[in-house]
């Protein structure tokens, strides 16, 4: 289980246009435009960034779970992830969380923080 609380925790949510705490959430992992990374402090909001995520054409669906690596990311929040890039996430050591009920990134990362979301299961991907 992964603390909100422990003394750094990175957070990615995929995000529309312009990315930060303020923007939508983006309701697919894969073909989000950017991803919002905020690091959660001792259990606060901290520092935020934004990534602009690879187009799926490169690398297709697993290029999301690299460009969140590359940024050191613990955990991503989705709406919808496909089994392929759940099970590289996995991989890759980042844990997968739903938040498919949050329509922006702040909300999303609140509830996150608050421990109110459920990781994401193999049962629960997109199927495509």
């Amino acid at each position: 289980m992964i603390d909100p609380y422990s003394d750094r925790l990175r957070v990615a949510v995929p995000s529309e246009a312009p990315g930060g705490l303020d923007s939508a959430r983006s309701g697919h992992f894969g073909r989000s435009p950017y991803f919002t990374l905020v690091d959660i402090v001792g259990g606060e909001i901290g520092p935020v960034g934004v990534v602009v995520n690879s187009p799926h054409s490169h690398g297709g669906c697993m290029s999301p779970v690299l460009t969140l690596g590359e940024n050191l990311v613990d955990a991503v929040i989705v709406a919808g992830i496909g089994q392929r890039p759940l099970l590289a996430c996995v991989q890759a050591g980042i844990r997968v969380f739903a938040g498919e009920d949050r329509a922006d990134v702040r909300s999303a990362v609140e509830a996150f923080v608050e421990m109110e979301l459920s990781p994401v299961g193999p049962d629960a991907t997109c199927r495509h």
